[in-house]
């Protein structure tokens, strides 16, 4: 009686695991061919917005050579009287490992000079380079920074400068 029920289990066993096998074989098929199915639907329009991308860069480019021939590098725009200054990299007072890149933008009460947009932008480079990274660290730290900055550029600028606009800031 015993061999009876050993040899009736093993059947049952076998159909078991081979129909398992064959649930996750067909699962897996299935998964496979939904993933292929969006990716198709997915796939042309991440091909279409990198090709908008590049023509927008390519655009871009082209009008940064046309504001270079004009003879006007910093200024983004007379009419809106702000100007851009070159980005600032520099390491911190402390740990000097760290790094600091610092773009930054000046808006102008009457037209913008040139000039005094370049004293600041040295300016604001001495003056990074004197922060330690506690200074500078979570958004009151930054806040902090700013109002020195927004302070620095006052003095330098004795009231030409209304705002200070910061663009990226990043530190390494």
């Amino acid at each position: 009686m015993a061999d009876a029920e050993g040899t009736e289990g093993q059947p049952k066993k076998k159909s078991a695991a081979m129909m398992t096998i064959i649930g996750l074989a067909v699962l897996t098929l299935l998964g496979a061919g939904g993933g292929w199915v969006v990716g198709g639907m997915i796939a042309p329009n991440i091909k279409g917005a990198q090709q908008e991308e590049h023509a927008k860069e390519a655009k871009a480019a082209e009008g940064e050579k046309k504001e270079g021939e004009a003879g006007l590098p910093h200024i983004s725009t007379e009419a809106n009287n702000v100007v851009q200054l070159e980005p600032i990299t520099s390491n911190l007072a402390y740990p000097s490992e760290n790094w600091v890149r610092l773009e930054v933008a000046l808006l102008f009460n009457g037209p913008p000079d040139v000039k005094v947009a370049e004293d600041i932008h040295q300016d604001i480079m001495a003056y990074i380079r004197t922060v330690s990274l506690q200074q500078i660290e979570g958004p009151r730290g930054f806040d902090y920074l700013r109002d020195d900055i927004q302070e620095r550029v006052d003095l330098r600028a004795q009231g030409r400068v209304s705002k200070v606009m910061f663009r990226t800031f990043v530190i390494e």
